[in-house]
């Protein structure tokens, strides 16, 4: 049934409840995973160094905080007119607010916020997350339909305490269950949204609060969508045995699309059959521990989206890296060449993100990319039956520009040396020790700083040259003043897999952070 403000309602069949509890879940999961997912609200944080931060107490449904994190962000950062008016669906990049780069008074802004300027950023969050699902025409936002409206509007009783009660003895394990709960709201305009899940937060507050979340992004997308965007629409998207988000729920969340991989474009494995990867540029990007691990290869949309803010995989669990400068993501002359090269080497490597092409795809990229090579270079590279990228850029290192190379791009390695901040959130916060331990610790929520530098690009010959070497010996007093410090840098750099993970981002990246190594576990 519809109505004049834009929102229709109405109620799954118990058809779409049972393919949308399987899609989910699968048709043999645990409790544990089930509890996992049915005890996780989508609030604050309540410590002050991590206000702006949502909370996770249970695994699972990182990937749906994270996502939802991410996007907060950049409603706090770099766009917080729009946090106090409805824009158009189109959600059209807006102009980014300069914040200070000074770190005191980058985290005074995050932690100085009011809850109505939170509460503000993650009802436009939520709302820009389902319209992309929706292809900018709808979001579907899922509720419940089991709260006592008369309690619900006395001042004697909170709404939070009122949703609690009312989910007491709500259990959700079955298609059937999740049909005699659920409520789908479906919204044509991004003020009706705003305005739906304004009056809802309390509801996603709840403990059902990120299961309903992912419901709204899947039914927003629609679930015959849903499953031919994925490679193998057999599988749970919620992965087995413990209970993750997989790659095609925050793909889903990032994208609007939930395909299963993280590369460029679709990669044709011959025969008719595709592998679905992001296809157009996204607002918040994607790095993973995985990649440094060879076990993927993350495109360039990912890797440089509209805003500098990532969502942070690892083997088990997701995070969030952002920067409070917009600048980091400018590009000099010699990296888009480089980006350039690589995006067409990558539409061609048929490997999974291996780093390598046939002898046929590596032709197909020099020609692309105007590169002129000898036929003795090109013998060299493909001598295995294949061409490999870091063999490949390290004679485009020392090509001449006038054939496609980059060795006149600039003077020396300086080019392309930079400086700047990043940020790191975990919002796990559950004790960790022994059942029953009192003494047990509590983890929590964490904000990082990091200070990164990120080493020039140097040509082959450098890159064999000790650190020291490279620098001192060709350059003036003022040069070696350089050496010194940059030497100095190198033996404080700190490692972490976070480290790993930034470095698929920014090669050879060196970061020094404060206190304990910041965890994406």
């Amino acid at each position: 049934m519809g109505n004049s403000s834009g929102i229709s309602e109405t109620e799954l069949s118990l058809t779409e409840a049972n393919q949308l509890f399987v899609m989910i879940f699968g048709d043999r999961v645990s409790r544990n995973v089930l509890a996992q997912w049915t005890n996780q609200g989508i609030r604050f944080s309540e410590d002050p160094e991590t206000s702006m931060g949502l909370v996770q107490h249970e695994g699972g449904p990182c990937g749906v905080l994270a996502a939802i994190q991410a996007f907060v962000l950049k409603y706090l950062l770099f766009a917080p007119e729009e946090s106090d008016n409805v824009v158009p669906n189109n959600l059209s990049n807006s102009g980014t607010r300069k914040v200070p780069e000074n770190e005191c008074l980058v985290t005074d802004i995050l932690q100085s916020l009011s809850e109505e300027e939170k509460s503000r950023s993650l009802v436009r969050s939520m709302s820009e997350i389902l319209f992309l699902c929706g292809r900018n025409e709808t979001a579907v936002i899922a509720s419940l339909n089991i709260l006592d409206c008369d309690l619900l509007e006395s001042e004697k009783v909170s709404v939070d305490e009122v949703i609690a009660k009312a989910l007491e003895s709500v259990s959700v394990e079955s298609g059937s269950d999740l049909q005699k709960v659920l409520r789908v709201s479906t919204c044509t305009s991004l003020s009706s949204a705003v305005q739906k899940l304004e009056n809802g937060l309390p509801i996603f507050r709840s403990r059902m609060g990120a299961l309903l979340f992912l419901i709204s992004a899947l039914l927003s997308r629609g679930l015959k969508t849903v499953q031919e965007d994925r490679d193998d629409p057999s599988q749970p998207l919620v992965t087995a045995p413990f209970g993750h988000a997989s790659q095609e729920i925050v793909n889903l969340l990032l994208s609007g699309s939930a395909v299963a991989n993280v590369f460029d474009g679709n990669m044709d494995l011959g025969g008719g059959m595709f592998l679905k990867g992001i296809s157009t540029n996204v607002k918040i990007g994607f790095l993973t521990l995985l990649e440094s691990l060879n076990y993927c290869k993350v495109g360039q949309y990912l890797k440089n989206p509209c805003f500098p803010i990532w969502v942070v995989g690892s083997e088990s669990h997701y995070t969030v890296l952002f920067s409070p400068d917009s600048k980091i993501q400018e590009q000099n002359e010699l990296e888009e060449r480089e980006a350039h090269i690589r995006r067409a080497f990558d539409a061609k490597d048929e490997s999974g993100g291996g780093g390598f092409v046939s002898i046929e795809g590596f032709n197909q990229v020099i020609e692309e990319t105007g590169i002129k090579l000898t036929r003795e270079k090109t013998e060299r590279l493909c001598g295995t039956g294949f061409a490999v990228w870091s063999e490949f850029w390290k004679v485009l290192l020392d090509l001449d520009n006038s054939l496609g190379g980059m060795k006149d791009y600039g003077t020396s390695g300086l080019m392309g040396e930079k400086v700047f901040d990043l940020y790191h959130f975990n919002g796990i916060a559950k004790s960790i020790g022994s059942s029953g331990n009192e003494n047990s610790l509590i983890q929590r929520p964490r904000l990082t700083r990091l200070r990164v530098s990120v080493p020039p690009k140097w040509t082959s010959e450098e890159l064999s040259a000790d650190v020291a070497d490279r620098y001192g010996p060709h350059l003036d007093q003022s040069g070696s003043d350089k050496c010194t410090s940059r030497v100095s840098e190198v033996r404080l750099a700190q490692h972490a897999p976070l480290v790993d993970c930034v470095r698929t981002r920014w090669s050879d990246a060196l970061c020094n952070w404060e206190g304990d190594a910041p965890s994406i576990v």
